[in-house]
């Protein structure tokens, strides 16, 4: 069977796109690997099947590329612009993903998700674990530049409180009024140019050090400029909570799944 496809970038972070609209679309976690695998395959961090839903605008179906399932914050601006290609939605949108429903909306030249609000911030020691749909350790730095990102990464992940479930790896460096994140993404294994749930939950992790309360933050990951605008309500409580940056087509094509 021939499927089409289209491949879309958001900073970096880069999606293999399926419309699943007009007929079921089932992929085996053998094919998900093959499909995202960089020199035998079409390459890509993750897969996304975009569904039709009784209640919201469209269901977005996402997984990593080692066919593990879980929330992608990038990845969610770039089902939006690709239901927009599909003629699912304009301007604004209600959609299902793996952790509940989330509202989408185009800013200007880009695409933004609001994000689950947030209730728990773990502080472990300077660093701090947070879940904003996906888990996050953070991790400030004095240069994130001189950060070996896979092994020191690989090091949290695959530690003993986080090696069962899993958790991504961010690296924060605060510079002339911006963040500077790389993160290591479980279920990629790799460091990746960016990543939406977890430069927001470096954005809380900031609010919260410096005791703001409402606040845009500009984060610069390796693939891009990401911004951040929340409110917090008391010391642990973050809401209204938006991811906003670029969602951009690369190119389509199709494949052949046997």
């Amino acid at each position: 069977m021939r499927i089409a496809f289209s491949k879309y970038q958001g900073t970096g972070n880069d999606f293999i796109m399926i419309d699943g609209t007009k007929k079921t679309v089932n992929f085996s976690v053998d094919q998900i690997q093959k499909l995202c695998e960089r020199r035998f395959g079409i390459g890509a961090d993750g897969l996304i099947i975009i569904k039709n839903h009784d209640e919201y605008d469209f269901e977005m179906d996402y997984y990593n590329s080692d066919g593990s399932q879980s929330f992608c914050g990038n990845g969610s601006r770039c089902a939006q612009a690709y239901a927009k290609e599909l003629g699912l939605i304009e301007q604004t949108s209600t959609f299902l993903a793996i952790d509940g429903v989330h509202k989408g909306k185009q800013d200007g030249d880009d695409f933004a998700t609001r994000m689950g609000n947030v209730n728990e911030i773990n502080e472990i020691g300077d660093d701090f674990f947070i879940n904003t749909g996906s888990p996050h350790y953070i991790r400030y730095v004095e240069d994130v530049d001189a950060i070996d990102v896979f092994e020191e990464g690989r090091k949290v992940r695959y530690s003993k409180e986080y090696k069962q479930e899993g958790t991504n790896v961010n690296f924060v460096t605060e510079q002339d009024g911006f963040l500077r994140v790389r993160t290591y993404e479980r279920g990629v294994e790799a460091e990746t140019f960016s990543c939406g749930t977890g430069v927001t939950a470096v954005a809380i992790s900031y609010v919260f050090k410096q005791n703001l309360s409402a606040s845009k933050v500009r984060i610069l990951t390796r693939g891009g400029d990401l911004k951040i605008s929340l409110n917090r309500h008391d010391d642990q409580e973050f809401s209204d909570i938006w991811l906003i940056g670029p969602a951009l087509k690369v190119f389509e094509g199709s494949f052949e799944i046997k």
